[in-house]
């Protein structure tokens, strides 16, 4: 069984984006996996300004939540990056949680891609959620998904669940109305099968 850590970055408490994180977290659990959630609503990171302390063995000079998150991020098997769809990508929430990973590079002496780092080696999944669901709806949030945590950092790619549809931007969830919820669960569930 795997240690599964859900980050949800953005959208409101009982949202769109945190009804399908959870669907996703009930099927894990079924399927027998530890799961934790963490809400960059209720916990601050902020994005990394490139001062390098960390490459000099010193802790991040940022002052908020990531520092105690980085235990929880190293003993996860899959990191679930779970965002709502804000201004065609994934949030800023979850891109300066991202950009955090900077202080656990390590030095690699034989970089693929031309890098001078590497990181922990970890799953990983997409969970997010929009109003619209255009062909082109997710292409930039995917975008970025693969060029950043899966080639860059070079976590595994695990699937992604990009629910489409889910209402407009009044603040009213209608996840409930499609069957995203089911599929999370199902893509929760079967994950590791």
């Amino acid at each position: 069984m795997k240690n599964i850590l859900v980050v949800q970055g953005g959208g409101r408490i009982n949202g769109n984006t945190s009804q399908l994180a959870d669907s996703f977290i009930q099927g894990a659990k079924e399927a027998g996996h530890t799961v934790e959630k963490i809400s960059l609503n209720k916990n601050e990171v902020k994005g990394c300004i490139g001062c390098n302390a960390c490459r000099y063995g010193k802790p991040c000079v940022q002052r908020d939540d990531f520092n105690e998150m980085v235990p929880k991020i190293k003993a996860a098997d899959l990191i679930v990056f779970a965002s709502p769809l804000l201004f065609w990508t994934l949030s800023s929430k979850i891109k300066a949680f991202i950009e955090r990973f900077y202080c656990m590079a390590e030095e690699d002496p034989n970089p693929p891609f031309g890098r001078y780092e590497r990181y922990p080696l970890k799953d990983a999944a997409l969970l997010m959620t929009s109003a619209d669901d255009f062909f082109w709806t997710y292409e930039q949030a995917v975008s970025y998904y693969k060029f950043t945590i899966i080639n860059y950092i070079g976590f595994r790619d695990k699937g992604m669940l990009l629910a489409g549809g889910c209402g407009d931007t009044n603040g009213k969830p209608r996840i409930a109305k499609s069957n995203h919820l089911r599929e999370a669960y199902d893509f929760g569930k079967n994950i590791y099968r």
